[in-house]
């Protein structure tokens, strides 16, 4: 499985050991898979280190050596067999978070100068995983996010798309109708099997959806576990608010509403919850920007938020869940686009995925003024430019499931909004064109934002 992460080690790798690197991600996204396909590749020799395994042997060097270096680099070398070489081994911390006292380590080992450090995790800045251990300053953060939509493309053995669907945004070219179409059901083959490497491995070998949604499931669990091992004292908010997700995005509510959860619940009782899966990188949190400026996170209401799937595969898998299994039946009619349901939901969740995976953070806006008309509207996100100036900075976005619908919210944007406004954008299921000032994108180009 091709990653773009990979070009981001080989950069650090540049760096010639004056950091570590950590690794963030959920469970399953294949964090230890390309860390050890580039131990492999860039290398003379590795040892990884999966603390899902190792012994007190290992963990003891942690506690008892780390002012002997010299003894405690012979007692690894010893313990994984691995001849270590000076600037040309890497240590793989893997499953960090499940023995922080190695994380604390990396000030010291990194300051040893010897040999590179690549640590991967999840649930990292879990409360309990961080307590009592020297957060490293010698330590460079990456995300790690679910398969792309052009890694999606390269693992089904497209090389091609991706580049034509950038020349096409950057000269605002329709593609046409029969490049088009193969594009959306390229597009509607991720949104159903979603980026989980596992996922799309299990695609790519079966082509049996049946066997996509057993692997997603298995995921599925093992995160249902994780809320249960790890979330403390609030695993049932936790798992309240992961239960409530498929239902709330299907309702489109202007934010999650905690009143479908439990009669008079305030935002103070399940924060830590909602949070909890931000952090694990299962959700998505999109705040309500309460002023469409420059600085959209000085200017939200976290109160007001929506709780997206971080994988939408997975939030398939999640909410058609009557018989534990999503039939292939349902799966080739989500393909064809011919299953009758809210699209909204998946159709928003995929967009969310794919803004989050190009690095935006998520931000909303809505406005729900009874006394002026012109200002009441609601704006799926708004994203800031890359290059910013004194004016026309934000873009609104609009989703569109259908191809039937009204802009009246995008178009009080723009009018109430001149000053502010950069690009307004409408994406939905068909071509590119651009009309009265809007540019209307197809849902494959959100990764282009």
């Amino acid at each position: 499985m091709r990653r773009k992460i990979y070009d981001k080690l080989l950069q650090w790798k540049q760096g010639n050991g004056k950091s570590a690197l950590l690794i963030k991600g959920a469970r399953r996204v294949g964090k230890s898979y390309i860390v050890e396909e580039f131990a492999k590749n860039e290398y003379k020799t590795y040892i990884l280190i999966d603390f899902n395994k190792a012994g007190k042997e290992v963990k003891d060097l942690f506690e008892y050596y780390l002012d002997d270096l010299n003894t405690f680099f012979l007692y690894l070398s010893s313990i994984y067999n691995v001849k270590l070489y000076p600037r040309e081994t890497l240590i793989i911390l893997d499953e960090v978070q499940l023995f922080p006292r190695a994380r604390s380590a990396i000030k010291y080992l990194v300051e040893h100068g010897q040999y590179d450090y690549i640590e991967t995790g999840s649930l990292i800045s879990i409360k309990k995983n961080v307590k009592d251990i020297l957060i490293p300053s010698e330590e460079d953060h990456v995300e790690m996010y679910p398969m792309d939509f052009e890694e999606f493309l390269w693992a089904l053995g497209n090389d091609t798309m991706m580049d034509l669907l950038r020349d096409c945004f950057a000269h605002q070219r329709p593609l046409g109708q029969a490049l088009h179409r193969k594009a959306m059901n390229y597009l509607r083959q991720y949104i159903i099997i979603g980026g989980m490497p596992q996922a799309v491995k299990s695609f790519v070998e079966s082509n049996d959806f049946n066997e996509v949604d057993k692997t997603k499931r298995r995921i599925l669990n093992l995160y249902r576990d994780d809320i249960r091992k790890h979330a403390d004292d609030y695993a049932l908010e936790v798992e309240a608010i992961f239960d409530e997700i498929p239902s709330q995005l299907k309702n489109q509510n202007q934010h999650f509403k905690l009143s479908s959860i439990k009669q008079g619940a305030r935002f103070k009782e399940y924060k830590d919850a909602i949070f909890w899966l931000a952090d694990a990188m299962i959700a998505n949190n999109c705040f309500n920007a309460t002023e469409p400026n420059l600085g959209l996170r000085l200017n939200i209401d976290k109160r007001l938020l929506k709780c997206y799937m971080a994988d939408t595969g997975l939030l398939i898998s999640h909410a058609f869940d009557e018989n534990n299994l999503v039939s292939e039946e349902i799966y080739k009619k989500l393909l064809f686009d011919k299953l009758e349901f809210n699209k909204g939901m998946i159709v928003e969740n995929i967009v969310a995925q794919m803004l989050v995976a190009t690095g935006h953070k998520l931000y909303f806006y809505a406005n729900n003024s009874r006394e002026d008309a012109a200002s009441r509207m609601e704006i799926d996100f708004l994203i800031a430019k890359s290059k910013i100036s004194n004016r026309h900075n934000i873009s609104p976005i609009e989703v569109k499931s259908g191809k039937n619908y009204t802009l009246s919210s995008i178009k009080k944007f723009m009018a109430k909004y001149e000053e502010q406004l950069y690009v307004p954008y409408v994406l939905h299921s068909s071509d590119l064109k651009v009309e009265d000032g809007i540019v209307y994108l197809p849902l494959y180009m959100t990764p282009l934002l």
